[in-house]
């Protein structure tokens, strides 16, 4: 029988594009030959968002890590939720677990208008939201499970919603989805998950199914398909996946699943008219290099390399965390600017993610550093969208530094006194500077620079920028120019 449902998988992933011929084929060389979009090369930055019943709590034992971890936490670790399950709900596991946080997850203050013109004021070009994160509970208007938001919680479609709004303006929109690490998440060891479930036995099909077989492997393309049918996604995002490492046969029929889904949504979306585009994620990357986008949490480049993602935390947490936002523990705008600007200068694209409340408003913390990043883009965005790495990422010098001492204010980052990155366009290099250029500074990556300089000039700003070559390098001052975040100094090529 398992061999019997492993076989339709093919046939569910295929629908009605099996009658078109297929560019793709569900092999890892095929699937490499797939272009990066141009909608995601020029975009460099997104937002990504973790919503869901887990934003209900906000909370991960003693604030730390990633609040919608807390799915699988409180039930290996129940004696460290007591007490916040005690307080918030007024009971805990068995009596309230996290099947009773779904009622409780309304959005009844969500307007996905509203968040839509955030995203784009923001300067972003894509926005991805889960449509299901590892809890097994899915966002989108879904007929494969009674644990959908259209039928618990908020009773509304809101990657649907969503969707509809971000388009509105003008952006690409995406889906991520989690469920490949369902089965590990919600544990059995405790025995409290058996009795929810044996005081209400629906909750079976949202804790559950706890193991990789043949039927969850179909249930996960045919959830992705569903979403891929009804809302024609720009972005397929997959989280790591570790259990690929393993040297099992279900592993392998698994893995398969994987190339066929991806081929399918490719295929698929030529049949749109679309350029879409999926990620490579994990400490260990899911797939071999070359397939998507490289991705992992936070993830930190140092030298230019092959076009790679960071999915960046505005704090510590995905999710909302409720001790992130009373404490303003975000990173500040002058953080996020300096972020965007070294992933870019790295060959990379900032998904930048936010964690909303569970009622669907987005804390005043998170709107006015994504307002402020807007703001700096207005006037420095041609150094970022658009742009190309240049022939070596940025330079330093000086001492390294606390933040407070060169306009930062939160967190524990320290940066060089003189700190630089570089992004090129034809004829044209963009030389960001995270301090003000009162002194002159000499960039030594100009050493020896060809072509020509035939100018320099400041974005935004009509200021002087003195400048002269030297035998050591670009020699760069602009005493008394204005600084908001980070300078851009445009320089112009002779032809």
């Amino acid at each position: 029988m398992q061999k019997t449902r492993l076989s339709l998988i093919a046939v569910l992933m295929m629908g009605a594009a099996v009658i078109e011929a297929k560019t793709y084929e569900p092999t890892w060389e095929s699937l490499a030959t797939a272009p990066v979009p141009e909608w995601w090369d020029q975009g460099k930055f997104g937002i990504f968002i973790h919503w869901g019943p887990y934003s209900v709590a906000g909370y991960k034992d003693r604030h730390k890590g990633y609040a919608e971890a807390i799915t699988a936490d409180m039930y290996k670790k129940p004696e460290r939720y007591t007490e916040f399950m005690n307080k918030k709900f007024g009971a805990t596991m068995p009596e309230f677990g996290y099947k009773d946080m779904v009622p409780l997850f309304k959005a009844e203050n969500w307007n996905p208008a509203s968040w839509a013109k955030l995203f784009k004021d923001a300067g972003a070009k894509y926005v991805l939201p889960t449509g299901e994160h590892h809890d097994g509970f899915v966002l989108w208007d879904s007929e494969l499970t009674p644990w959908t938001a259209t039928k618990k919680g908020p009773k509304r479609d809101l990657v649907g919603d969503l969707g509809k709004a971000v388009r509105a303006e003008g952006l690409k929109f995406g889906i991520s989805y989690h469920r490949e690490r369902h089965p590990d998440r919600f544990t059995r060891a405790t025995g409290l998950i058996d009795e929810e479930i044996e005081r209400m036995p629906e909750a079976a099909s949202l804790y559950g199914p706890f193991e990789y077989d043949d039927a969850f492997i179909a249930d996960y393309v045919a959830r992705w398909k569903e979403a891929e049918t009804k809302y024609r996604p720009d972005f397929m995002w997959i989280d790591d996946v570790p259990f690929l490492r393993a040297d099992d046969p279900q592993v392998a029929r698994f893995e398969q699943a994987f190339r066929e889904m991806m081929a399918d949504y490719l295929n698929v979306a030529e049949g749109w008219g679309k350029q879409v585009w999926f990620n490579n994620k994990g400490k260990t990357i899911n797939w071999p290099k070359g397939v998507g986008c490289i991705e992992a949490d936070n993830l930190k480049m140092e030298t230019i390399g092959p076009r790679w993602q960071n999915p960046a935390t505005l704090g510590t947490s995905y999710a909302y965390m409720e001790n992130e936002e009373i404490n303003d523990l975000y990173k500040t705008p002058a953080e996020l600017v300096r972020l965007l600007c070294d992933v870019v200068s790295k060959n990379g694209n900032l998904l930048l993610n936010i964690g909303p409340r569970a009622d669907g408003t987005i804390p005043e913390g998170m709107q006015s550093r994504l307002l402020a990043m807007g703001e700096w883009l207005k006037v420095n965005g041609e150094a970022i969208y658009c742009s190309t790495p240049w022939k070596t990422y940025g330079e330093h010098s000086g001492e390294l530094i606390e933040e407070e001492n060169v306009h930062y204010t939160n967190h524990s980052m320290r940066i060089h006194e003189k700190e630089f990155r570089f992004t090129a366009k034809p004829g044209v290099v963009y030389v960001t500077a995270f301090q003000p250029l009162g002194k002159a500074v000499v960039l030594k990556s100009f050493k020896a620079f060809k072509p020509a300089i035939e100018s320099i000039s400041l974005l935004g700003s009509s200021a002087v920028v003195d400048w002269k070559m030297t035998v050591d390098g670009l020699q760069l001052s602009s005493k008394g120019a204005p600084f908001a975040l980070a300078s851009v100094y445009k320089v112009k090529l002779t032809r």
